[in-house]
């Protein structure tokens, strides 16, 4: 079963660098995608809508901002765009699709990049995800959640950890929520049961030839349910070509649907 995740950073952009191409030779199950950065009106091309998936988008109320999208072989049971938290839902930054016990999750954590009042916004979310994640866990369904978290969890998973530690995506308290995820509340950092090694980045600053040195940050994710942590097979950050400021994360786990 092979999940691909990727921040596009705006859709339309990433199509016209040729990510639909590139995504069509991809035999991908489950496709998530953030940053879709489009209202409804401008999807109509069938570009969007890839032959042979059924396809969702949750997308965000203002103009050119946010908003998820899930690409899905299997037609699912059900789909959910909301974690129970209005002000996310208005953003397009959840959209569920269960098929039989799996729930596949495309998620966009927000930046705090901006300032105080987005920082504080980007806790608040974390704070509500969390307890969302912990009811996840008690319903005994098998979840894979995808997406851009923007917080690099540990020195290993940016460049320059030393200069970053009092910027947003490396807070001592964005990290200490990611030390919880993965320690007492059990959940898998997917990547990192098969690739433990330095300089694995997924998004690059646009400045500085950051791209070309390998000057980046691993911000994107698949985290998974302990029941899949065996399963995980071949992990893979994809920088043949450039999509976006992010790179497609592709994880084949040993699952049958």
């Amino acid at each position: 079963m092979r999940v691909i995740t990727l921040n596009v950073n705006g859709i339309r952009s990433a199509a016209r660098k040729g990510f639909f191409v590139w995504l069509a030779k991809q035999n991908a199950d489950f496709v998530c995608l953030q940053e879709i950065k489009a209202q409804a009106g401008q999807l109509q091309d069938p570009l969007f809508w890839p032959l042979g998936y059924h396809c969702y988008y949750a997308l965000a109320e203002k103009k050119g901002y946010g908003g998820v999208a899930l690409y899905a072989h299997r037609c699912p049971d059900e789909v959910v765009e909301s974690f129970s938290w209005g002000p996310a839902d208005c953003e397009g930054r959840y959209l569920e699709g269960r098929f039989g016990n799996l729930s596949v999750v495309s998620v966009y954590v927000p930046s705090g990049t901006s300032g105080e009042e987005r920082q504080s916004f980007k806790f608040e979310f974390l704070e509500h995800f969390l307890k969302f994640l912990r009811l996840c866990r008690q319903t005994g369904r098998v979840y894979i959640f995808c997406g851009d978290f923007n917080i690099a969890h540990q020195k290993i998973d940016l460049k320059n950890w030393r200069s970053n530690q009092n910027h947003s995506g490396f807070l001592p308290e964005e990290r200490a929520w990611m030390d919880k995820l993965f320690g007492e509340e059990g959940w898998i950092d997917a990547f990192r049961i098969v690739n433990q090694e330095p300089g694995q980045y997924t998004w690059w600053s646009n400045r500085g030839r950051a791209w070309e040195k390998n000057v980046g940050w691993r911000i994107d994710y698949q985290i998974v349910s302990p029941a899949l942590k065996e399963c995980i097979d071949r992990v893979e950050i994809y920088k043949e070509q450039r999509f976006s400021d992010h790179a497609p994360l592709i994880i084949d786990y040993d699952y049958a649907l």
